[in-house]
């Protein structure tokens, strides 16, 4: 999430709240208190979704990580059962 764009959007839709609720209660103190706790919601909303992106973006590493273990063991397994299949050639003194 790009920062000051979330910033921007969260501060705009408490702006429309705010005067939202202040033609319908009429009331400041009202509108003040509501506006308040909508802000606080919405923390609590863009807090989770970042936490949420930041998990999901782990378990993709993690997998991606233990992906690339397990072709490295597997090639590694291969490389040695090559070795073991066929004996090493026996080499003359004059072979270069």
């Amino acid at each position: 999430m790009y920062g000051p764009r979330a910033l921007v959007s969260m501060l705009t839709v408490l702006v429309v709240f705010a005067v939202t609720t202040y033609l319908l209660n009429g009331s400041l103190a009202t509108t003040l208190w509501h506006t308040l706790l909508c802000a606080i919601i919405l923390q609590i909303g863009y807090f989770v979704g970042v936490l949420l992106l930041v998990r999901k973006e782990a378990s993709e590493r993690n997998r991606d990580l233990a992906d690339t273990k397990s072709a490295a063991k597997s090639a590694d397994s291969r490389l040695d059962d090559d070795m073991h299949a066929s004996p090493a050639p026996k080499l003359n003194i004059g072979d270069r």
